[in-house]
């Protein structure tokens, strides 16, 4: 979704324009041009979000921005709790944040909303036992753990698509929940399954392995940032070998209508490798290892033992 900057800002952020948009869209403004930003806001129905960067000392009628989503920036304490009380009153949906510059990881994270979509509807053909989402890993099932990070590292939305009830009883109210009665058809229809639950709101999708509990918050946010960064690509992935990529990967909404014809077991890898160049890569520092086999656990359990207990006095 593009982002109008109205002022004179030098904002690098994914979708920048300085001329107006069609369709729906954000817009940016500083707070001395808050007025010409307001009556965009009229005239043009599918601005969804404003920014106001440094607050203007009049109060303004801000009732235009009534169920619309506000993100305020400003140095000064008392003001920003001000503003926002007329912005709520408005009815508007109000973020703010106190600094005299614009921050911008938390100004583009406000701007380009991200769900996740963790992937637990598999069949776990290759493991013995139960389900494999539901094997220990840091004292708690591994799917908590992926769940965690998602939401840890900055997703707004997060999706568990399940075919097992015993994975939706282990997820319970940690994340929305949503049921692919056909994952046995392969990774594309839980994929599409969660893109099509995915909130209007959201700009893209993360899509995450529910058995990739290594995977922590710190790659999750390197992803959605650099995602957010102007001049980069739809998708964007975590490299693994020889300048290959591997999940987590942020897919754009832009992409979502192709992912939709998808068939069988390969997911957003079918779209991703005939066409690598939609595709940026960026590195991390957790393991990436998934869990398919009784052999992958042990690794995993050998790298991460769990912790004895303590003795009793």
């Amino acid at each position: 979704m593009p982002v109008f900057v109205m002022s004179d800002l030098e904002l690098p952020i994914r979708g920048r324009t300085y001329r107006e948009p069609d369709g729906p869209h954000s817009v940016v403004v500083r707070g001395r041009d808050l007025e010409a930003g307001l009556q965009h806001v009229t005239v043009r129905k599918d601005c969804r979000t404003m920014a106001v960067i440094g607050l203007p000392s009049a109060d303004p009628d801000l009732s235009v921005l009534a169920g619309r989503r506000l993100f305020l920036v400003d140095g000064d304490s008392a003001r920003l709790r001000d503003f926002a009380e007329i912005a709520l009153r408005a009815e508007a949906e109000v973020e703010w944040i106190r600094s005299a510059t614009p921050p911008f990881d938390r100004l583009a994270d406000a701007l380009l909303p991200v769900g996740a979509i963790v992937l637990a509807a598999g069949s776990s053909s290759r493991m013995s036992g139960p389900q494999k989402l539901l094997l220990e890993f840091d004292g708690r099932p591994m799917i908590k753990s992926v769940i965690e990070a998602a939401s840890d590292g900055g997703c707004h939305q997060i999706l568990v698509v399940y075919s097992s009830d015993d994975v939706k009883n282990a997820v319970g109210g940690d994340a929305e929940l949503v049921h692919n009665p056909r994952a046995h058809t392969g990774m594309a229809s839980s994929l599409q399954v969660g893109l099509q639950a995915m909130r209007q709101d959201m700009e893209a999708a993360l899509v995450m392995l529910g058995d990739q509990p290594m995977v922590g918050s710190r790659t999750v946010s390197a992803l959605l940032r650099a995602w957010r960064r102007e001049g980069a690509r739809p998708a964007v992935a975590v490299a693994r070998d020889e300048g290959k990529w591997t999940p987590p990967v942020v897919l754009a909404r832009e992409l979502w209508d192709e992912l939709m014809t998808l068939e069988g077991d390969a997911g957003a890898r079918q779209l991703l490798d005939r066409r690598p160049e939609l595709v940026d890569i960026v590195p991390t520092l957790d393991r990436l290892d998934d869990i398919d086999t009784p052999a992958d656990y042990a690794n995993i359990v050998r790298l991460f033992p769990r912790p004895k207990p303590t003795p009793k006095a």
